[in-house]
């Protein structure tokens, strides 16, 4: 189910560049566009409509979370405009190394004997990656620093988010999608590009990205991440940027070079030593 949902989850970066819609207005209405299935979800398996929390303090925590993980997915969508599909995603998931620092840093957590090693390969993959990527004929490397910036509000995203293990999953998703939903409307405003579907296409686009990515990836991945070990999880995860990369080469032909797919998958192993050294 964990790799199932991972894999909902790479069809994210194909949806966003199909879409016209600004990079704010794309994870508006992906956030908006799930929460009548969260809600409906939840009347069906708890009978409730309303999503009561154990510590009202929840409510403040997962509204941080969802300013992080907003900016996160602003500047990855964004980023998607400006270099390839593959090199954001694969950046992206490089946050648990962020993780790791963050937790060090604000709660003194250290990482475990191997994480030092992990923080290396993860960056020698990505250094790789952007040097020997097809995309800087123009100089594009702004999108892969952009794709830095947005790891770091992922990993805010996840370490806030991992400290909520007292209350049910399915209550976590629906207010980070919901604040999130609030917090990308100012910045979908102000974009200059269009915010509303103008479509049938466009409306199905989006609609297929919150149905598929925020409402099934995000449950999947959350109820199967807590059944299964730590190193399944964490080779399980890989399947999002793998998925990822596999669509933009069919549908974008974003095709790898060899020294691109050598960097991409000493990558995945750094991440996958990453996501180990956090959740041991």
């Amino acid at each position: 189910m964990l790799t199932f949902g991972a894999m909902l989850i790479g069809f994210a970066p194909i949806f966003v560049k199909w879409s016209d819609l600004s990079p704010s207005a794309i994870a508006f209405w992906r956030m908006l566009l799930a929460l009548p299935m969260l809600i409906s979800f939840n009347y069906v398996v708890n009978k409730k409509i309303l999503f009561k929390v154990k510590n009202k303090k929840t409510i403040l925590y997962t509204a941080i979370a969802s300013l992080a993980f907003t900016t996160d997915l602003v500047l990855w969508h964004y980023s998607m405009t400006i270099t390839s599909v593959s090199n954001a995603t694969i950046i992206v998931n490089s946050a648990p190394i962020f993780v790791a620092l963050l937790a060090f840093i604000i709660f003194k957590e250290v990482p475990s004997k191997g994480f030092g090693l992990s923080f290396f390969i993860t960056y020698i993959g990505i250094i790789g990656l952007i040097i020997f990527s097809n995309n800087y004929a123009n100089g594009k490397i702004l999108g892969d620093i952009l794709c830095m910036v947005a790891a770091l509000g992922y990993a805010i995203y996840l370490l806030i988010i991992s400290k909520l293990g007292k209350e049910t999953s399915l209550n976590i998703i629906f207010y980070t999608t919901f604040f999130c939903c609030i917090f990308s409307i100012v910045p979908m405003m102000i974009d200059s590009k269009p915010y509303m579907p103008a479509v049938n296409f466009e409306w199905l686009n989006l609609f297929l990205l919150a149905f598929l990515c925020q409402f099934g990836g995000q449950f999947f991945i959350t109820y199967g991440i807590g059944k299964i070990s730590a190193s399944n999880g964490s080779i399980g995860l890989l399947m999002q940027p793998l998925t990822a990369t596999i669509l933009a080469a069919f549908l974008f032909s974003e095709i790898l070079n060899l020294m691109q797919i050598l960097f991409v998958l000493i990558t995945f192993v750094g991440i996958y030593l990453a996501r180990l050294s956090i959740v041991k």
